[in-house]
């Protein structure tokens, strides 16, 4: 009975849904993010624009519209609190970082503003992934609205493992994001809050637990003596050799070498 209704509500072009499809779209698209997570280089390039592409093609293809992805401009004002409280959470974890003499600098010699640039895109694009690809195409298969958050929370904090950082903390936030998006219905603010609160964890947490944001294979294979004489080479100087263990790579999706890196 689920199903039928869910197979028969229409998009904003009248045209009905299908839950086979829903569905169909759900498990190609994780299944893609999942291999790319896991698989080294050069296959893993070919992996992510493989689920870029299905991604942003199915995404398309609905044509659902720009409010009801969280695109528009609905509830953009109304939420902006949440960058508030990202804003002020993240104070406070670097103020406690500061005192504990946990708190630590980026990776790299890029400049603080193009790191955190580049993190809230990606923070933005989580979101997308999360809210507006599989927050809603699981309200369409599932009853009510827990079910879904839960299972969408779920497979969000699953694609970070085995980052023992990252999973507790994307499922907590999973939740509440998902909750939020369905009041407001805007994933800008999401993403703002996430990138703040992402960057915070980056440089508040030792890096010998998160291993620079990584997840999948990424998080495995981290040396933080190779680390070390790349950062070495790159800079041309051994005087950053202290400082090299204090990065962070931006991309919490896709493994340290991946095309998508930001840092």
């Amino acid at each position: 009975m689920a199903a039928e209704t869910a197979s028969t509500r229409p998009n904003r072009t009248g045209q009905p849904h299908s839950a086979r499809r829903d569905l169909l779209e759900l498990a190609v698209g994780y299944t893609l993010i999942i291999a790319t997570i896991w698989t080294p280089n050069p296959t893993q390039r070919i992996l992510y624009w493989l689920a870029f592409a299905w991604i942003a093609g199915t995404s398309w293809s609905r044509r659902d519209g720009l409010t009801a992805l969280g695109l528009g401009r609905k509830g953009l004002l109304q939420s902006l609190w949440i960058v508030g409280v990202a804003l002020l959470l993240s104070a406070g974890a670097i103020f406690i970082a500061s005192r504990t003499h946990t708190l630590h600098r980026l990776h790299g010699p890029t400049p603080i503003y193009l790191h955190g640039w580049g993190y809230i895109v990606w923070s933005i694009m989580q979101q997308f992934l999360l809210q507006s690809y599989f927050l809603l195409r699981l309200l369409r298969l599932l009853p009510g609205k827990a079910a879904p958050i839960i299972v969408a929370t779920s497979i969000f904090a699953l694609a970070h493992l085995p980052n023992p950082v990252l999973t507790p903390i994307t499922l907590v936030w999973g939740t509440i994001a998902c909750i939020l998006f369905l009041r407001y219905r805007n994933i800008y603010t999401l993403g703002l809050a996430h990138g703040i609160m992402g960057l915070c964890v980056a440089v508040t947490v030792p890096n010998s637990l998160h291993h620079h944001m990584r997840v999948g294979l990424g998080y495995l294979r981290y040396h933080p003596r190779v680390q070390d004489r790349r950062l070495v080479d790159r800079q041309g100087s051994s005087d950053h050799r202290s400082q090299s263990d204090q990065s962070v790579s931006t991309d919490a999706w896709v493994i340290a070498d991946a095309p998508t890196r930001r840092s």
